[in-house]
């Protein structure tokens, strides 16, 4: 990580590049209201995910060679500037058409779910999201709750329908109990992006080979974890894969 002191503090005389880089001020061109709130977000983005949520405003604006009195003209907090960026950084770039991928049962629940995470570790968990992410998580901020109550849960509580509904178990009485087995995987697919992209300790495999192998893990040992709980509602028809377990 890069030396935080100076940022922290308020004493950045540098200026952010669009690659999250350090160059000289070279003064900022006019740009309409719009534009230039665009632009302070983008590079607010940037700002906090090197140095973490609690590095102070002058230094953001210092470090992008404008006053602190133009950011609190387009944002009059920093609240509301950390607000701005978890929609543009965080909420933004999950696909609402995954849901709906997810949800196809023309498609195997194994191929669904390879596709999504497939596209949801090149397009999300990227070092930029991976890093406000746990900076939000850590900060006083809500941000990690808020992204956790309205997307991943959802999605959590959709991957274990879809796939009981393949299998052909009931889900338990427990939706505890059952979130935590997507978390099974979703948590396994996450914390690989985390190695890779924040503690620089990934294997050296790619999404690729992680994906799968994490979704094959995870089929393989659902129906007997939902079966080891009491079902919410009486026997389910028996889906192909487990009456090929019961036939072998």
């Amino acid at each position: 990580m890069k030396p935080r002191s100076q940022l922290v503090s308020g004493r950045a005389g540098r200026r952010l590049s669009a690659e999250g880089e350090h160059r000289p001020a070279r003064g900022t061109p006019r740009l309409d209201p719009q534009a230039r709130k665009a632009m302070i977000v983008e590079k607010a983005i940037i700002f906090f995910a090197d140095y973490g949520l609690t590095a102070q405003t002058r230094a953001l604006a210092e470090s992008m060679g404008v006053t602190q009195r133009l950011l609190y003209r387009y944002f009059p907090s920093k609240t509301e500037l950390l607000r701005a960026v978890y929609e543009a950084a965080i909420l933004a770039p999950f696909k609402a058409l995954w849901m709906v991928q997810l949800s196809d049962r023309s498609l195997p629940i194994r191929e669904r779910l390879i596709g999504f995470y497939g596209d949801y570790s090149a397009n999300l968990l990227t070092r930029r999201w991976l890093r406000l992410f746990l900076y939000a998580s850590l900060g006083e901020t809500d941000m990690a709750h808020d992204y956790i109550q309205a997307i991943v849960a959802r999605l959590l509580d959709l991957i274990a329908a879809e796939t009981a509904a393949e299998l052909g178990v009931a889900l338990p009485d427990d939706p505890v109990f059952v979130r935590e087995a997507a978390w099974v995987l979703h948590g396994s697919i996450s914390h690989y992006a985390i190695r890779q992209h924040v503690y620089g300790a990934a294997s050296g495999l790619t999404a690729q080979d992680i994906v799968p192998l994490n979704v094959d893990l995870f089929l393989a040992g659902f129906a007997a974890a939902m079966r080891s709980r009491p079902a919410a509602g009486g026997p389910v028809a028996v889906g192909p894969a487990l009456r090929d377990e019961v036939v072998n």
